[in-house]
Order: C-alpha cells, then structure tokens, then sequence
C-alpha cells in the first residue's frame, strides 16, 4: 500500500462533525473534513515511494526465483517458496492499493472534500486489510517452518513438503481474504480515513460494536502473528548458537550454513513487521475502543487521526523493507561486507568459508539420500 500523503499539523482542526457514517445514501454530497489543511496536490513524494516498492520487489523476486530453480530439490526450497509468495504479496499490495491511493491522492485534495463510502473506498479497504494480514501469516508461518527445520529436522522432513507448503500458502490468502471480506457480511465498515486518501475500518467515528469485533480480529490476529514469529525465530536463533557452542567444545559441524542464513533472514522480517505494523494494529485498537466506550470524542479526534495516519504510513514501508531484508541478508552480501570492513580477501579459516563447505557437504548428503 501506499503512504499517505504528508500534511501540516493545521489539518488537525478540522470539521469535528464529519462522520462518513451517516452519509451513506446516494446522491448526497460530499462533506468538507479538511477546511484548514495546507496540503499540495503534486504526487511526486507519493510516487516516489510506489516507484521504490514496486523496484525493491521486483529486484528481490528475480533473485528468489533464480534461487528457487537452483535449490528446488534440497532443503531450503521450502522457505524460498514461502518468501517468493511474500514479495509477491508485498509487491501486489504495493501495486493496487497504491494506485487506488495515487488516484485519491490527486483527485480527492482538489476542494478537500470527502465523500462517503463507495465502491472504491470497500475495495480499497478490504485490500489494504488483506494485503496486511498476508505478509504478517507468511511471516509467522515461516518461522514456525525454520524453527521446525532446526529443532527437529527428522519431522521437518517427513512432513514438510512442496505440496503441503502450496496448500498453506492457499489456506493463508483465504484466511486474509475471508477476514477482508467481512464487511460485506455486515460485520464491521470500511470508512474514508482523515485526510480522506485512504480507506480502512472504522474506528473513530459513531462505532458499533461489530466495528469493535472487526478490528478486534483484525488486530488481534496480526499481533498473534508476530507473537508466534518472536517465539520461533527465538527458538531457533537459540538452538542455533548452542548448536555453535557445541560444535567448539566437540570440534564438530553442527550448524548448518543455510539454517543460520534463513533464519537471520526471518528476524530481519520479524523486526521490520513489528516496527511498521505495531503502530497501526495498536492505534486501530485504541481507537475504537475509546470512540465505543465514550461515543463523541471531541478534542481527542484530531490525536487520534494523527495515530491512524502515522500507523498507515509506517505500515506501508513494510512492503517496502521486506525485499530489501532478504536482499542484503543473503551470504553472498554479507560475505562482501565481510571483505571490505576487515580488508581479507582470502576468507580461508573464516566463519563464511566454514558456511559454505558447511552448505555444500549437506546439499550432497541430502541429494544422496533423495537418490
């Protein structure tokens, strides 16, 4: 998705009387929410930042699918799967919500009107809903895969395989979806988001309590996301570093070259998914929580609109940094950074030399075993 434009801390005092939800008939015209913003109608900024995004998953795409169709037969096929299907999403939900975006951006600042809910406004709602669920399951589902792939790796391999990963990837944009689309079952409302660029689940203004039970779900489960995500990327950063340890007492290879890389990989997805996506699943919470319980929220409008919009904004940079954590967490980046900071360009002894005979020793053994 896109971020939303930027505006002047004037915009704030704005008509405290707007409310989207009672303007839902046909015909009726659109209501002034903006009287006082100092806002410009050049989209470069906005852009720019699609431009970005659609480059960076691009880039990171190529890079897994060569990946892929060079690893496919050997362990790590799995989670290259799974973080194909991620930028892949990121990249959709940077494409579509952004151009929807785009298009308010220029359209909707012209008079500063806002209009009540329409067809785009739903679509774009439950987009943003979906394509912000998706990368939070993916994420969680790839940790629990890797924490599984390192701790008990007998079962990873009994039981993981391409066809259940393809079905968890299909189960996965079916949940996102069916949560997406329950406002159209009248559970919930997607509703123009000050400065009326942006459309999302009502949480500030005349709530009911399906809109309560709504963000409830939708929060709820993006944070049980990234619980799950912590736990496991722990589990497994954990396992790996006793297995380390070990592997210096008993003078063994017991850490693999690729586990460490993926997971390395998942905390930088971890991080970035808890730093853009907290704000927004944390402000939508307190703010429909705050306009159910004490109705009109007079001065506390304008705080808790200037909340909605820097959450949107600091989630949309997660389709943004996603590529980029796997496209600099990669061995090959890290063994380049590793030459120019200690001035070695022989890596013999070192910790990236021991990774990739590590790496190569166990992709022969399990192509062996396949055999």
């Amino acid at each position: 998705m896109l971020a939303v434009q930027h505006y002047n801390s004037s915009a704030l005092d704005v008509n405290e009387g707007f409310n989207n939800q009672t303007q839902q008939v046909p015909g009726v015209a659109p209501v002034c929410c903006r009287e006082n913003l100092n806002i410009t109608t050049n989209p470069t900024v906005a852009g720019l930042s699609m431009t970005l995004g659609i480059v960076s998953n691009i880039v990171a795409l190529i890079i897994l699918a060569k990946a892929y169709a060079r690893l496919r037969k050997r362990s790590k096929a799995t989670f290259l799967l799974f973080a194909s299907s991620l930028v892949a999403t990121d990249l959709a939900g940077h494409v579509i919500p952004g151009a929807l975006v785009l298009h308010l951006y220029m359209s909707g600042t012209v008079g500063g009107f806002c209009y009540p809910p329409d067809a785009t406004c739903h679509f774009l709602g439950g987009s943003m809903v979906f394509f912000g669920l998706c990368p939070l399951f993916l994420g969680c589902v790839m940790a629990v895969e890797r924490c599984m792939g390192v701790t008990r790796p007998l079962l990873h391999a009994r039981v993981i395989c391409m066809a259940h990963t393809k079905m968890v990837l299909v189960l996965i944009w079916l949940l996102a979806l069916f949560v997406a689309l329950l406002p159209f079952f009248h559970l919930g409302t997607y509703t123009y988001q000050f400065p009326c660029t942006w459309c999302f689940i009502n949480v500030l203004d005349k709530t009911s309590i399906t809109d309560v039970i709504f963000v409830l779900l939708f929060s709820g489960l993006g944070l049980a996301a990234l619980a799950v995500a912590l736990v496991c990327n722990t589990i497994s950063g954990v396992t790996l570093v006793n297995a380390r340890l070990r592997r210096k007492k008993c003078q063994r290879r017991s850490a693999k070259s690729h586990d460490i890389e993926m997971v390395a990989q998942l905390l930088g997805i971890m991080v970035t998914s808890c730093i853009c996506w907290s704000p927004l699943l944390i402000f939508g919470l307190m703010s429909v929580i705050r306009s159910y319980s004490w109705g009109m929220m007079g001065d506390d409008l304008k705080n808790y609109r200037t909340l909605m919009v820097m959450g949107v904004r600091m989630a949309s940079w997660n389709q943004i940094l996603d590529p980029w954590v796997y496209i600099l967490l990669r061995r090959a980046v890290l063994r380049k950074i590793y030459r120019i900071t200690t001035g070695r360009s022989n890596l013999r002894g070192s910790t990236f030399r021991r990774w990739e005979i590590s790496s190569f020793q166990n992709s022969m053994k399990s192509a062996s075993n396949r055999n």
